[in-house]
């Protein structure tokens, strides 16, 4: 005779399998999966034995300079103590603007003799010693400067510079027609776009503009600058100056005078929307 299993046996034994089966999660009546070959890893490729080279930094072009040049970071880390690439890149993008006593936009343009050197530098490196010095934060003014300050018209193409506040300039960047213009510092004659000789004896940078002598085209093509109307424009008109670079606290990069006048490196503003006197009225779509 068949034994009769009780619906209560039934469930005891339910129970009793599956804590058999639970340490495993899975039931006992299925079969265990096969294991999976293991595939042997090949050795790592040894390092090539020499003198490992550091990587290049990468400049950017004179289109994307706009960007890197105004931006203390990414200026910091594509240039480096490259500072004469950092001022050619600033020559080449037509876009370049300082914004000098809080919203007075120059350009900026370097002679060739001057762009000449710069490529000499710029291609040794960031050790060589012609390098352009950049000052740290402390240095707000020329006199500042840890070496000392000489009230006179020297300037090594280095630590100082020997430029020119050009207004009415022809295509300047910034819209204002006032341009700076950095030439190579030397003998008379050593940069056909430099101080003449005239510049460098009445020179007093350290006085107000009020106090020194403003030239013209003409002047400047008599003493020497034959190329100046067509460089700059027949309208354009010029004073001369020193100047050095520094940063400040926040890493901008400063373009500076001897008088104290100085601009930081900004991207050029939008020109101002001015849809004229009736858009501001509400009555204009009357036409009143």
């Amino acid at each position: 005779a068949t034994k009769r299993v009780l619906p209560s046996q039934r469930l005891a034994r339910a129970r009793a399998t599956a804590k058999r089966c639970k340490p495993s999660l899975r039931p006992p009546w299925r079969l265990a999966r096969p294991a999976l070959a293991r595939v042997p890893r090949e050795p790592l490729a040894r390092p090539r034995r020499g003198r490992a080279r550091a990587p290049r930094r990468r400049l950017p072009r004179p289109r994307r300079c706009l960007r890197i040049c105004t931006t203390p970071l990414a200026r910091a880390a594509t240039y480096g103590g490259n500072h004469a690439r950092y001022l050619l890149d600033l020559d080449a993008n037509a876009s370049t603007t300082f914004n000098f006593c809080g919203g007075m936009m120059f350009g900026v343009s370097l002679s060739p003799r001057l762009r000449e050197h710069l490529e000499e530098v710029a291609a040794a490196g960031e050790a060589d010693p012609r390098q352009p010095v950049v000052y740290g934060k402390e240095v707000r003014r020329m006199s500042m400067r840890p070496e000392g300050h000489d009230l006179d018209a020297r300037a090594d193409n280095a630590r100082l510079f020997h430029g020119r506040e050009v207004r009415q300039a022809e295509n300047a960047a910034g819209g204002g027609g006032m341009l700076i213009h950095l030439s190579f510092a030397g003998e008379p004659g050593d940069d056909a776009e430099g101080w003449t000789r005239e510049e460098m004896e009445e020179y007093s940078g350290w006085l107000s503009d009020r106090q020194r002598r403003w030239r013209d085209g003409a002047l400047l093509e008599s003493e020497g600058f034959e190329t100046f109307g067509a460089r700059f424009g027949a309208k354009a008109f010029t004073l001369h100056h020193k100047f050095y670079l520094h940063v400040d606290a926040g890493n901008n990069f400063w373009l500076s005078a001897e008088d104290g006048c100085e601009g930081v490196a900004t991207p050029p503003a939008p020109p101002p929307r001015d849809f004229g006197a009736g858009a501001r009225s509400p009555f204009a779509i009357f036409g009143k």
